[in-house]
Formats: C-alpha cells, sequence, structure tokens
C-alpha cells in the first residue's frame, strides 16, 4: 500500500435529500397527459384548464354544484342494497358494497332529492361512478322510481344526471335487469302526466343504464367528451371486426347523429339548466 496514494480524478459531492412531494398535490390528465395541480382543478370545478376534459364528480359534489346552497333535501338516504343471490367471487357483493361505502361515504350509488335550481323547484337524482362504477342494482332503481313519481305526484321537472360505466348491476342478477323496466316505466307515467324530464349524461354512461331511463330525457344533455353507449368501442370494434369512426361513442360524435340535443360545459350547467326550466314552464 502506497504512502501517497493518487487522489480520485472525480469529486465526490454529497446531494441533500429532496423532500418527497406529496402525491395528492397533483393529477394527471386522462386526454390530454397534462399534470394540473389539484387545488387549480377543483378551482375549476374537476375541468381540465388545458384540453376541457372533465373529470368525474362524486354525488354529493354534483349536487353542490347545480342546487341552490341550502335547498337541497335528501330523500330515501337510509335505503341498502342486499345480497339476494349471495355472490361469491374474488370479492363477495357485501363486502364490495362495504368498500365502496367506506370510499363514497354514501349507502347506494345514487343520491336522490328536492332542491332548486336558481329558485325553480326541481326533483333531482345523482348517480356515483365510484359506487360500483355507478351501477344499477335494486336499490338505485328504487331509489330513482321513486324520485320520478315524486316528480310526477307533485308535478315538478325532473332531472336525473348520469354516470355509469357499469350498467346494469351484475351481482344480483335479475333484479337488477328489472331496474331498467320499472325506471322506464315509471317515465312514461311522468310523460304521461305531462311532466318534464331533462336527463344529463357525464362520462362514461353506458350499458343498463344509457338504455333504460338516461336516454328518456325530455331533452339530453352531455358534458364535453364523455363516453356514452351501450358496449365500449373496443368490444364492437373485436365483434364487428371493422375500426370505428374517430371519437365514436363521444358526446360530440353523438350530437352530430342526432343522439343527444346538446353538449354543455360543466361551468355552464346550471345556468343552462335553469334556462331550460324557465323555457318549459311556460309551454
Amino acid at each position: 500500500m502506497p504512502f501517497f496514494p493518487r487522489k480520485p480524478k472525480y469529486t465526490i459531492v454529497k446531494v441533500a435529500k429532496k423532500r418527497d412531494i406529496p402525491g395528492d398535490l397533483w393529477t394527471r390528465c386522462d386526454d390530454c397527459n397534462e399534470l394540473i395541480y389539484n387545488k387549480k382543478l377543483d378551482e375549476n370545478m374537476r375541468v381540465c384548464p388545458k384540453c376541457n376534459f372533465h373529470f368525474n364528480l362524486g354525488a354529493r359534489e354534483r349536487i353542490k354544484v347545480l342546487i341552490d346552497e341550502g335547498t337541497f333535501k335528501e330523500a330515501d338516504e337510509n335505503m341498502e342494497s342486499l345480497d339476494p343471490l349471495s355472490f361469491a367471487g374474488p370479492k363477495t357483493y357485501k363486502d364490495k358494497l362495504k368498500q365502496d361505502q367506506g370510499i363514497t361515504n354514501l349507502k347506494e350509488a345514487v343520491i336522490t332529492g328536492e332542491g332548486a335550481i336558481n329558485g325553480i323547484p326541481i326533483i333531482v337524482g345523482v348517480t356515483d361512478s365510484r359506487f360500483i362504477m355507478g351501477s344499477m342494482g335494486s336499490v338505485v332503481g328504487e331509489k330513482l322510481t321513486r324520485a320520478i313519481e315524486r316528480a310526477t305526484e307533485k308535478r315538478l321537472p325532473l332531472i336525473i344526471v348520469s354516470g355509469s360505466g357499469g350498467g346494469a348491476r351484475m351481482y344480483e342478477g335479475l333484479y337488477s335487469l328489472m331496474q331498467m323496466a320499472k325506471t322506464s316505466a315509471a317515465l312514461c307515467r311522468h310523460d304521461r302526466a305531462g311532466g318534464l324530464f331533462i336527463s344529463i349524461l357525464t362520462n362514461p354512461t353506458m350499458a343498463g343504464i344509457m338504455a333504460s331511463f338516461a336516454s328518456l330525457g325530455d331533452m339530453i344533455i352531455a358534458e364535453p367528451k364523455a363516453l356514452i353507449g351501450f358496449t365500449g368501442p373496443r368490444v364492437i370494434e373485436q365483434t364487428i371486426r371493422q375500426k370505428l369512426p374517430a371519437g365514436f361513442q363521444r358526446a360530440e360524435f353523438l350530437l352530430n347523429h342526432g343522439l343527444i340535443d346538446m353538449i354543455v360545459h360543466r361551468k355552464n350547467m346550471k345556468e343552462m339548466l335553469s334556462k331550460l326550466l324557465a323555457y318549459f314552464a311556460l309551454k
């Protein structure tokens, strides 16, 4: 070992460890891949400021955005799903319900009640896509049917905001599928009584939800870029073995083909609903 070792040609520098950035500060946009500061996203009603992509809103947040402060009175808030089929899979139905109740602080995937939009009284229902994808089981169908019947009885306009990627909830089998007919029949009675129904479609509104009450509005409004349809584009392409057009099943494509009546930005939704309600009240 030499008495005078050579000095290394490089310098070792100690770098202070960076503080970890909390993961809940930023959200990456699903559409344009932009990183958005969460505070700015919330201030913008959870709409991407760069590409206008509308992120999901929880049911209570949606009600806060649309309904006049202090006017909303929730109905049937204590209704919870049972497990009629004793469904057992990788996770039981009871476990799934308990898990999503904890995540969303909701008893079920829909909130219904009575409120006002710029002073105009309405009956409203809002599904929450965080709760088993906003799918319609027996409780969701029952709560929406009761809301429709209250609107008919009180002669009030009805607004349902749909956001369901799960359609009919197959954990409940036929109990779930029959809700499609039940809600549709209630809307038929509402229409025959001269009632108004405005359906708002958010991203995504699919399957059994879209095949029943969501498509039956006197006015059908969608948020920008919302995915709307029955079966997803990938499954359709695999079935028909053809490439689908660009933007297929997005709100803009469906507006051009006559399935929906208008596309309204979330910031303008309450004002547009107020104008429509006032207009139809004069008819």
